[in-house]
């Protein structure tokens, strides 16, 4: 099995890994510079607010004749409503099926006869669209995501054609691939009242139960200039980017009422949850192992994501090479911090070795955090994690996209684009105790749920039926 196909890549697909994630180097990064020579420059931000809500952000570079432009909606799947799951994802398609002046399916075809290209993405927390195109079209492409806001033509036709598409999609990549119910499975149970406990991709019955006026009601409540975020990076003036945003998304009215926002805020956990879940296509035994954590930016939450680093960044890092070098109990050991809007949750995941049990891999894992909560990590182990956020940081300057990708994290998730020249200090200011801090903090068993994946059993022969997504809940 492919490292790349594990459970963490369904992650990413699922939509919980936000755009812009920080690309992480390979293990023997060479030791920290200074910290003043190790931040990247800083960027000259510009921002504008419309008079109907609507946010702009933008940075000038002139070096290339490119521009990334991207239109971040603050709405998820964390917005939708018991029964209504799926329909953030169901937009990102229908964004693309036509507007008051461009037909169906032209959209992207006028960006590709540009010489650019586009693509979208949902996730638990907002919807984002982009375009990366030569830069003396900012003026047309402006005009045609303003139009689609405005104007989408969100009719009978097109909802049945992309619910059909967004079902495949869910067959593709999540019902028909080993393991590809886990982390939906996993939030689940974990979440007993925050609306993180569905997933991006949303339920088979849910969107077959859907009707036009309910996905109409979806759009007119959250695809609106004053949830809206446009973000612009590269070869532009941003005079007349402002100028030509008054002119173009300017008419769209500020609903009289406010966005509103499901108030459902999880209880505090306070014990341990376990699940055992057997999937007919899931050949090995896993282990997932999730633990409340906070939301994104807030104190607690750099620390983490340097414990995240310092247990699974790598095949040096201390999951891999205790449960797959040392120990060889699995095929894969990592871990990931799914920082959000909202607290969500940090995993501990094994793919189990043939001959292992998941029940050896939580032992492991259990181990591995032990040591974390008990010693401090290593000044190596340290100043690696924090090289890796340092080459990320760099990394997020290198194009337009990659610094339109973080300012709009920044800027929607964050509530504040200026963290693009701050946001590193948070992580170069960790020391090993605030790690030893926030493990012994939130690596407990009263914040955990656990899933037990086990091999599916042969069918009892007369039975008639196969041991298939079969679940036990002590």
């Amino acid at each position: 099995m492919k490292r790349a196909r594990t459970i963490l890549f369904w992650l990413c697909v699922l939509g919980v890994a936000a755009p812009g994630v920080r690309a992480q180097t390979a293990p023997g990064t060479p030791a920290a510079p200074s910290e003043a020579s190790a931040r990247p420059p800083e960027l000259h931000l510009i921002t504008q607010e419309l008079p109907n809500g609507l946010q702009i952000v933008m940075v000038e570079d002139h070096d290339a004749p490119v521009i990334n432009l991207q239109v971040w909606y603050h709405v998820g799947s964390k917005d939708e409503r018991p029964g209504r799951t799926g329909f953030a994802h169901l937009f990102e398609h229908l964004m693309f099926k036509g507007s008051a002046h461009v037909p169906a399916e032209q959209h992207s075809r006028i960006i590709e006869a540009m010489g650019g290209f586009d693509n979208a993405s949902t996730y638990t927390d907002m919807t984002v669209f982009w375009e990366t195109f030569p830069s003396n079209y900012l003026e047309r492409v402006e005009w045609l995501e303003a139009d689609r806001m405005g104007s989408l033509n969100v009719d009978d036709a097109n909802f049945t054609s992309e619910r059909e598409v967004v079902k495949e999609e869910r067959r593709d990549r999540f019902d028909n691939v080993p393991y590809g119910h886990v982390i939906e499975d996993l939030y689940a149970s974990a979440f007993k009242v925050h609306p993180y406990n569905h997933t991006p991709i949303g339920s088979m019955e849910d969107l077959d139960k859907a009707t036009l006026a309910d996905v109409q009601e979806f759009f007119h409540t959250f695809y609106r200039p004053d949830n809206a975020t446009l973000v612009i990076v590269g070869d532009f003036s941003a005079d007349e980017a402002v100028a030509w945003a008054q002119k173009y998304f300017g008419g769209i009215p500020k609903p009289s009422q406010p966005v509103p926002r499901i108030a459902k805020p999880e209880p505090p956990q306070t014990e341990e949850r376990r699940v055992t879940k057997s999937y007919s296509n899931s050949p090995l035994p896993a282990i997932v192992i999730g633990f409340k954590t906070p939301a994104a930016f807030t104190p607690d939450a750099y620390p983490l994501d340097l414990a995240s680093d310092i247990l699974s960044s790598g095949e040096s890092s201390l999951l891999y090479r205790k449960l797959v070098y040392e120990d060889q109990v699995a095929i894969q050991a990592s871990g990931a911090g799914n920082f959000t809007e909202d607290p969500n949750l940090f995993f501990a995941i094994a793919v189990m070795n043939q001959g292992h049990t998941a029940q050896e891999g939580e032992k492991e894992i259990d181990g591995v955090l032990d040591q974390m909560k008990t010693k401090a990590v290593s000044a190596k182990e340290l100043e690696k994690a924090k090289n890796q956020e340092i080459a990320g940081f760099i990394l997020s300057r290198e194009t337009d996209q990659s610094k339109a990708d973080a300012l709009g994290r920044y800027a929607v998730i964050g509530k504040n684009p200026n963290l693009m020249n701050t946001d590193l200090g948070n992580y170069l200011r960790v020391t090993a105790a605030d790690i030893q801090r926030v493990a012994q903090q939130y690596f407990t068993a009263a914040r955990s749920t656990v899933m037990v994946v086990e091999t599916p059993k042969p069918p009892v022969p007369g039975s008639g039926a196969a041991n298939n997504d079969l679940e036990k809940q002590p």
